[in-house]
């Protein structure tokens, strides 16, 4: 599976590409960081980051993306940055029909650190060690689109097999029901 992990932001927008093997195995394929300039307005900047990201999903056909689910923050005009952005690129992806996943910051922290409290140190390290890289990503959007990419990975197969059990059990209630139904009738 080819995962896109892309931790959205006005500013900085990382962006990362990961194969994964058999087990845990994960290799990196690339990394980057989107930059839009503070002053420029806020359109320009989102089609910026639209454009980058439309060319990273073209060139490198991931079969997924896995985004930073916006999560409470205090400052409001960083949130809505960073929601914009991750709007923008699941629109992207919409329109390619790849499926997009989100996860929580601390989702990511505890499925590579095993701690959904680590500080971005402790992310880049293990991202580090994970992938085996030489050097450390920087700067810490590019460690943690990373880190969002292995996530997705290593949370994909537990999430299709909750998808299967909700959608085996919306159908047991269903035959349920009618069977319910069905008695009701029969006994008028």
């Amino acid at each position: 599976m080819r995962v896109m992990g892309v931790d959205p932001g006005l500013t900085r927008c990382g962006l990362s590409v990961i194969e994964s093997g058999r087990g845990r195995q994960v290799i990196a394929l690339d990394v980057d960081v989107v930059r839009t300039p503070a002053t420029d307005p806020v359109q320009q900047r989102l089609l910026a980051i639209s454009e980058a990201v439309e060319y990273w999903m073209d060139t490198h056909q991931p079969d997924v993306l896995a985004i930073e689910r916006v999560f409470s923050q205090h400052n409001v005009s960083t949130v809505m940055g960073t929601a914009q952005a991750g709007g923008v690129v699941a629109l992207a992806a919409a329109k390619r029909g790849i499926e997009v996943h989100f996860h929580t910051p601390s989702e990511v922290k505890a499925a590579v650190t095993g701690n959904g409290n680590a500080d971005k140190a402790q992310v880049t390290a293990m991202v580090t060690k994970i992938l085996g890289l030489q050097a450390k990503p920087t700067p810490a959007d590019a460690a943690d689109a990373l880190a969002l990419a292995i996530c997705h990975c290593w949370r994909a197969p537990m999430l299709a097999r909750m998808a299967e059990a909700r959608a085996l059990a919306a159908e047991q209630q269903r035959k349920f029901r009618a069977t319910l139904r069905a008695k009701a009738r029969a006994a008028r």
